[in-house]
């Protein structure tokens, strides 16, 4: 129930800072994606903070945190390290 009320305290606090900059929802598209893209930068400050404070570099920060693929996902080409595993142990069970 907390993350319920919590959800809605941050619906509000963006309402009312979309009412203060006169944008009406829905916002206009390009309004929206650069919105969700501030929201998912922003989660990344307090991991990344945590991870400074612990004496690492930013970018060790960034890996650690692992802020590429939440805010990325996977990107065309990127293979994960389990995909790739998965697909060896296929090809050389089918190969026996």
């Amino acid at each position: 129930m907390k993350i319920y009320v919590l959800s809605l305290g941050a619906g509000l606090l963006v309402g009312v800072i979309y009412s203060l900059l006169n944008v009406r929802s829905p916002a206009p598209p390009l309004v929206a994606l650069v919105g969700l893209l501030g929201i998912l930068a922003g989660e990344q400050i307090v991991p990344i903070a945590r991870q400074i404070v612990a004496g690492h570099g930013l970018v060790a920060a960034w890996r650690q945190a692992k802020c590429a693929p939440h805010m990325f996902g996977l990107l065309p080409g990127g293979h994960s390290v389990q995909s790739n595993a998965a697909a060896a142990v296929k090809t050389t069970e089918s190969g026996s």
